[in-house]
């Protein structure tokens, strides 16, 4: 034992291995099978924010790794603490986020306990990788290899960490020695044929469109290149949306958030380009957008999604930039006929944008049009902003009226579709650019799903602007699965399915949030926004909670696209 001495517990190996290796923010819950893990890293000098529930803190650390470039970690108490957990390490999982889920577990002999559970299936079950600290010898090596699965691999990691390995003492050897920094993973250069077969569809292309992935957001500038000498369209999935801000030729979100003429452009296109993107239902509208004669090329850095959600006509194994820079110095010349044309750039200037189109206010005496609403808050809030999204019929509306000034001014944690994550999403993201203004939009069931962390942002004294499309209901459940939107295929007709299980009393949530220390303002008119002129203005020392009741839209545009492929 006395070679075991070094006066270190296994739980602040584990806390240091993962300072060093740079982990960015930690997020959590504590409880007393995490406590020794979260104090050690803190103590290593990784910023740790509490949450009010697991859930929440496994978003906001999944927000903070996409916003930041840098990984997370959330940490939990074994068991329940991980099951509560679970649908943000889901979401996480489903949106390959490099995240550390650093959990407490059941001692080995404790056989008996109530916090047992088999966290490694679990795990397994969401899309995580599921890693375990399995002795005090090998705790540093287990560590790192979480550590290089969730950096290299672009996984959510659980490490399991038992509470007996914790409290062990650590061996001779793992104390302040340098911690062995993996080597980062190698970029796929793709194949020369695959290079030349790409650059010849592009020298035969009129009417080219790039449609740029989350595969793609370190790659913007390299694509922008490519575009510019092949005549190509830019446009990205959602979660890539703000990658080619500023470009000319840039159409915005392609799929169902798309603007009439950035639908018409996608769909009139002759060669489609997806820059590590699955050109899945969302961003193709179930195909829509790509015409009849169109050539369909993915670039991908896993062979697996090369084709996986609709046929190809070239699948090229390569990293983003690597595969642009590549066919940008394989194509001879700008093809004499291409999409960039006078008029294309005329119209994309004076159409592609959503605030651009031209709105038939739906407002009643009591209650604002959702789009008037957030084209005035696209006016009065800085340009230098995060927005956040949580799930809902609302959705739309602050995905394509609110600008964003770069792909790391919009976060979009939708994998999962999962309603409630809004607020943490926007915590989270506000940790990773604290130099912008955080923007949060939800619906009125997904904040109050999360409204626990209301508290959490007004401890932080975050100068967060939430915006809730408040329809008193869930409002695709009433607009999609009502009788207009039946199912044929449904056993009980829709229309005899009673509207009050998803609607309900209409809640002063302004007051609400004044109740947790937010400010808080009802809105039903424009006019009705002039306190939120008064808070820019002020010291914004407190989240600003925005009550907008919102004119009913009949169902929203993308969300009756999306439900097709139900």
């Amino acid at each position: 034992m006395a070679e075991q001495g070094t006066g270190q517990a296994v739980a602040d190996v584990i806390g240091r291995t993962l300072a060093e290796l740079g982990i960015g923010h930690v997020f959590g819950v504590v409880g007393s099978g995490n406590f020794h893990l979260t104090n050690a890293l803190i103590r290593h000098g990784v910023p740790f924010t509490a949450a009010r529930h697991e859930g929440g803190a496994a978003t906001m650390a999944d927000a903070y790794a996409r916003m930041s470039g840098r990984p997370a970690v959330v940490t939990t108490h074994q068991g329940c603490g991980l099951t509560n957990a679970a649908t943000g390490i889901g979401e996480a999982a489903k949106s390959r986020t490099p995240l550390i889920v650093l959990t407490a577990d059941t001692a080995g002999a404790a056989v008996r306990s109530n916090f047992r559970i088999d966290q490694d299936a679990l795990a397994r079950s969401l899309g995580a990788v599921p890693e375990r600290i399995h002795s005090p010898a090998g705790a540093v090596a287990d560590t790192v290899r979480a550590w290089r699965t969730a950096v290299n691999e672009r996984r959510t990691v659980v490490l399991s960490v038992p509470l007996d390995v914790q409290a062990a003492p650590a061996p001779a050897g793992s104390g302040p020695a340098p911690v062995p920094t993996p080597p980062p993973a190698p970029r796929v250069r793709p194949e020369p044929d695959a290079v030349a077969a790409l650059a010849a569809a592009l020298r035969r292309a009129r009417r080219p469109v790039f449609v740029a992935g989350r595969g793609a957001r370190g790659a913007g500038p390299e694509i922008a290149a490519l575009a510019e000498k092949a005549g190509a369209l830019l446009a990205t999935s959602a979660v890539a949306n703000g990658l080619f801000e500023g470009s000319d030729w840039n159409l915005g979100i392609s799929g169902g958030f798309s603007s009439p003429l950035t639908a018409e452009l996608i769909a009139g296109a002759d060669l489609i380009v997806g820059w590590g993107c699955t050109l899945n239902m969302w961003t193709m509208r179930h195909g829509a957008l790509i015409g009849p004669e169109a050539t369909v090329v993915q670039v991908d850095v896993e062979e697996p999604a090369l084709g996986a959600n609709r046929p190809i006509d070239l699948g090229v194994l390569g990293d983003s930039a690597l595969t642009a820079a590549d066919v940008l110095a394989a194509l001879p010349q700008r093809p004499a006929v291409n999409y960039r044309t006078l008029e294309t750039g005329r119209r994309i200037a004076a159409e592609a944008r959503w605030q651009q189109v031209p709105v038939q206010d739906i407002s009643t005496a009591d209650r604002i049009d959702p789009r008037l609403l957030t084209i005035e808050l696209d006016r009065l809030l800085p340009g230098q902003r995060i927005v956040s999204i949580d799930s809902g019929n609302f959705m739309g509306y602050p995905s394509t009226h609110l600008r964003v000034p770069d792909e790391f001014g919009f976060c979009f944690t939708q994998a999962f579709q999962s309603v409630g994550l809004g607020l943490a999403t926007a915590i989270g993201a506000a940790a990773a650019r604290p130099d912008r203004l955080p923007v949060l939009g939800t619906g009125d069931g997904g904040f109050l799903m999360g409204i626990s962390e209301l508290e959490t942002a007004v401890r932080l004294r975050l100068p967060l602007v939430v915006i809730i499309y408040n329809d008193a209901a869930y409002g695709a459940e009433v607009h999609h699965f009502g009788a207009a939107g039946s199912d044929p295929g449904d056993t009980v007709p829709m229309d005899t399915v009673p509207m009050d299980t998803v609607t309900f009393p209409d809640t002063d949530l302004a007051a609400v949030a004044r109740g947790y220390g937010a400010d808080g303002v009802t809105v039903r008119s424009v006019a009705d926004l002039a306190p939120v002129q008064d808070w820019l203005d002020g010291p914004r020392t407190a989240p600003l909670v925005i009550d907008a009741k919102i004119a009913s839209d009949g169902g929203a545009w993308w969300l009756a696209e999306a439900f097709k492929g139900h």
